[in-house]
Order: C-alpha cells, then sequence, then structure tokens
C-alpha cells in the first residue's frame, strides 16, 4: 500500500488543497491530511475545527475511504516516523511557495530521510490561498468557487458576513 503525509496549517482549507487530494488519490493508496497545530501562524480555527472542516469537505468528495484527517502537534518527520511512512505531498502555487518549500523539504530529508513530492493546484485554483479566502470573508465578500459550503458556512460564522 502506498501511502502519503500531505501537511499544513489548513486554515482553512479551500478547494486548491482539495484538488491536491483528489489529484493525489489517483497516484496513493492512502492519504494522510495531516493538519498541523502551528501556533506560529495564529490560526482563525482552532486545530480540531480545522480537522472537522477538511474531513467534512473530503466526504462531500468521496474520498473519505481513501483519506484520514488527523491533528499534529510535533515536528513533521516525528508524525512521519509515528505512521511509517516516508512521503511528504506538498502544494506549491508559485515559486516563492517553492522556495519555502524547497528547505522545508531538505531539512526534512536530512533529518528522517523522508522524501517530498510537489504537486501545483490545478490552474483553476492556483491563486487561492487560505490568507486571501480569509480575507474576503473578513470583509464580507463573496467565496463561492474558492471554498467547500461547509468551509463557507464556518467562516461566515466567524466573521459574521457572507455573500
Amino acid at each position: 500500500m502506498v501511502k502519503v503525509v500531505y501537511p499544513g496549517t489548513f486554515d482553512p482549507p479551500h478547494y486548491g488543497h482539495l484538488d491536491i487530494v483528489k489529484r493525489a488519490a489517483k497516484l496513493f493508496d492512502k492519504i494522510y491530511i495531516a493538519v498541523a497545530l502551528n501556533r506560529a501562524k495564529k490560526p482563525l480555527f482552532t486545530l480540531e475545527e480545522r480537522v472537522k472542516l477538511f474531513q467534512e469537505a473530503v466526504k462531500e468528495i468521496n474520498l473519505d475511504h481513501k483519506v484520514e484527517v488527523i491533528g499534529f502537534d510535533t515536528l513533521l518527520v516525528q508524525l512521519m516516523e509515528k505512521l511509517k511512512i516516508n512521503t511528504i505531498l506538498r502544494g506549491v502555487r508559485l515559486f516563492t511557495d517553492f522556495e519555502y518549500e524547497l528547505q522545508i523539504s531538505l531539512t526534512n530529508y536530512r533529518l528522517a530521510k523522508v522524501e517530498t513530492l510537489f504537486m501545483m493546484p490545478s490552474q483553476e485554483y492556483i491563486h487561492i490561498s487560505s490568507t486571501i479566502v480569509k480575507d474576503i470573508a473578513r470583509h464580507g465578500g463573496c467565496l463561492k468557487g474558492l471554498v467547500p459550503p461547509n468551509v463557507e458556512k464556518a467562516l461566515k460564522e466567524k466573521f459574521q458576513s457572507g455573500c
């Protein structure tokens, strides 16, 4: 069974993330979506909320049989060791993403000999980021086509807005 870990803060999950998961499901038997606590980013949603949002979004696209969403608050390589998986999947949108991700992937390889595969979101989703999604929601903008319905609802509840 070929397994991969797709880690991130996912605050919140959006269609770019789901695009990566859908496409990865064609390549891997099992995908662990590893939602990081990541206190440094000061997330809008709690770890538990982000895990639940991603779980619900995965169910909506009927991939819950191939995907397990888990939260973690350790080094990624420690989680990889615990899961006995040596491959990380990372989504990259722009060259600036790649520079940052390359540093992390080289460090993870040095620490634990885990490999990182990079995948770009499909063209229709490449512009979406969690930061942009939160900014739109914060200012009452329309989130249609950016996030799944469950995430849109949660954002509207956080910001008491929507279209």
